[in-house]
């Protein structure tokens, strides 16, 4: 019998205590099933009518970030209220165990999804917005597989969107160049292309597979498409800039000791 309980429990441990654990794949031989099943037992120890679910994040989109990792399919988790950060403002680096940073385009809903058709998804697509992740692992030292990524909420961290809304009919998501700077310094570049060919089709793939989990996209929900190019580490007191050609301009600063600058998460969703 499969036991993930336990998988679960350690890595609610792990975040609470702000020690990394060890693999979850130690203790059992979990399927990708098995790990969404556990994922979602520790969503569901944080989630609560102040902290509710905000959207998606896709990972392990970019053939860099797979590389870095050592994984060869994508996978999603969920973004909570308390995950996102406000453009320009601070990153609390000191509630974080191993940070790194992306940059991505995130795609917000104007409407549900209950048909993965590729059509059917652009049609769902309020608008577009630059953004930032910040990935987290509460496994020692990021040595995952798949399982142990998925099961840690797909290494979700934090996030930031950029003030700038285009609809999808106003800019080319494949076509985009992404430069994302450290203190002033290039520190990631990549293109639309390199995340799954394009954006659209990470957009696709979380719609399917969320779906077929039976939890599917909602309106208001931002997904998060995945890396453009490869992520960083993150340090406190870095300035971490991205620019995203055709679409804007999205920026964050990690501090040791800082509340994460306030977004009103109950606020709907706006165009523009």
């Amino acid at each position: 019998m499969v036991h993930i309980d336990e998988a679960a429990a350690r890595l609610r441990i792990a975040a609470e205590t702000g020690r990394p654990c060890s693999p979850i794949r130690e203790l059992e031989r979990y399927s990708i099933s098995d790990a969404y099943a556990i994922q979602e037992l520790v969503l569901m120890s944080r989630v609560t009518s102040a902290n509710r679910r905000i959207g998606r994040k896709v990972g392990l989109t970019s053939p860099a970030v797979q590389k870095q990792l050592g994984v060869e399919q994508p996978d999603f988790g969920v973004l909570l209220a308390d995950m996102e950060v406000a453009d320009g403002g601070h990153l609390p680096t000191s509630a974080l165990l191993q940070p790194r940073i992306e940059a991505e385009i995130a795609f917000v809903l104007g409407a549900d999804v209950p048909d993965p058709d590729p059509a059917a998804v652009m049609r769902a697509v309020a608008y577009a917005a630059p953004a930032l992740e910040v990935v987290d692992s509460r496994v020692a030292g990021w040595d995952i597989t798949i399982v142990d990524t998925i099961a840690d909420n797909a290494s979700s961290g934090l996030f930031v969107l950029g003030s700038s809304r285009l609809a999808l009919d106003e800019f080319e998501p494949v076509a985009v160049s992404m430069t994302m700077r450290r203190n002033g310094e290039i520190v990631s570049t990549g293109t639309g292309a390199d995340c799954l060919g394009d954006p659209r089709n990470a957009l696709v793939w979380v719609a399917e597979t969320a779906l077929s989990l039976g939890r599917p996209l909602r309106a208001g929900e931002v997904v998060l498409s995945g890396a453009l190019g490869p992520m960083v580490p993150v340090f406190p007191g870095d300035l971490f800039e991205a620019e995203i050609t055709g679409l804007g301009s999205v920026s964050v600063r990690a501090s040791a000791h800082s509340p994460v600058a306030s977004v009103d998460a109950s606020a709907p969703r706006k165009d523009s």
